[in-house]
């Protein structure tokens, strides 16, 4: 099975090799059908610590790497 994927930026990156990467998705309510955004923050592991405030970035999951951290960045759009 594949790994997911996903699109999102860095909105810190304070802590070592950790950069937090927020992904905004749309959703639509189920009775009503509007659709409204939904931002969820992730931690992913950043090994060379090159990832700055702002970058687009594309983060893949892997094996937990700490309690929070289980996801890696995989390369900076």
């Amino acid at each position: 099975m594949p790994k997911k994927q996903l699109r999102g930026v860095v909105v810190s990156n304070k802590m070592q090799k950790t950069a937090i990467v927020a992904v905004t998705r749309l959703k639509e309510h189920a009775l009503y059908k509007k659709k409204y955004k939904v931002t969820t923050r992730y931690s992913a592991h950043d090994e060379k610590n090159e990832c700055q405030i702002g970058d687009k970035v594309i983060i893949q999951e892997c094996k937990p790497l700490s309690k929070n951290k289980s996801w890696m960045v995989l390369k900076k759009i």
